[in-house]
């Protein structure tokens, strides 16, 4: 008899229908991301890399992939991601940045359907691996943790961002049933050290917090549906909930309004980890490195 497999605490399938409704108008609702997206690459410029390949993990219409063409205009780039209307996008060209910046493209990305903790690329084929906001839609992150680091050649880059447990707050709040309406968010610090478990040298965690103003609730939530953002944890409330509980969240809100307005908070994590040089052979065996003597000057 084979053994069970596994709880999930994310509903993979909610996710992929979220993204895939999404999509269509995925580039003109997703500021927030493009938004981390260009805080991202600011912190590259203290970076010195050169990579040959770079592949964007949860690329979704692949917008990330224009400002890296421009960065390194020699690297092969690759897009993964495991919503298919997402990559029929990505692979038209339709994103906003590729159709305002199209002098960007001086070869084109190829793009691949692939889970994050399957990736169908060769050990040690990528210099750079990019993800922004791709995490807290995982299960957990360690498998992609993993399979990044595996891909990665020595002394190769993986850079990312997710969301941190204050994200959307007041949303949580404001229901205050103990349903799952956000999705679960780690902690930065447990992040670090996932990285450090999975073999990643030197991490670098930093965090922010971004506050978003809307009118009311219901904007909040119809701009979170638009870009994909809808709860999908298995313990979500599956059906809808009905008016009274409607009521309820939009009274609880609009008490923390100022100016007109209500906040939702997004506490955003960067971090990046290198693969630094094997501590073990492939049978196990560990690897002793000897350093020549320098000479005395």
């Amino acid at each position: 008899m084979s053994a069970a497999a596994p709880a999930r605490f994310v509903d993979a399938r909610q996710v992929r229908r979220n993204f895939a409704r999404a999509a269509a108008g995925y580039d003109a609702a997703a500021f927030l991301a493009r938004e981390v997206d260009r805080r991202m690459l600011e912190r590259l410029d203290y970076v010195r890399i050169a990579p040959q390949r770079i592949l964007d993990l949860g690329c979704s219409t692949g917008a990330s992939l224009t400002a890296l063409r421009e960065r390194y205009r020699d690297a092969r780039l690759l897009g993964a991601d495991f919503t298919l209307p997402m990559l029929q996008s990505a692979r038209r060209g339709t994103t906003f940045l590729g159709r305002l910046m199209p002098f960007l493209k001086p070869q084109s990305a190829t793009f691949v359907a692939a889970d994050a903790e399957r990736l169908p690329l060769r050990h040690g084929s990528l210099g750079l691996v990019w993800s922004n906001l791709l995490l807290h839609w995982l299960d957990e992150p360690r498998p992609a943790f993993r399979e990044v680091h595996r891909t990665l050649e020595t002394g190769g880059l993986f850079m990312f961002s997710t969301f941190g447990p204050d994200t959307l707050r007041e949303l949580s709040a404001a229901f205050g049933d103990g349903d799952a309406h956000t999705q679960r968010f780690t902690d930065m610090h447990d992040l670090g050290d996932m990285l450090i478990e999975c073999g990643f040298a030197d991490p670098v965690m930093d965090m922010e917090v971004l506050t978003l103003t809307y009118a009311g609730v219901d904007d909040l939530v119809k701009d979170l549906r638009a870009a994909g953002e809808a709860c999908a944890m298995a313990g979500r409330r599956k059906g809808l909930a009905g008016r009274g509980v409607w009521e309820r969240v939009r009274a609880a809100y609009a008490r923390l309004a100022q100016d007109g307005r209500v906040p939702a908070t997004f506490e955003v994590v960067y971090g990046h980890a290198w693969k630094g040089e094997p501590k073990q052979s492939a049978d196990g065996r560990a690897i002793v490195r000897f350093e020549p003597r320098r000479k005395p000057a």
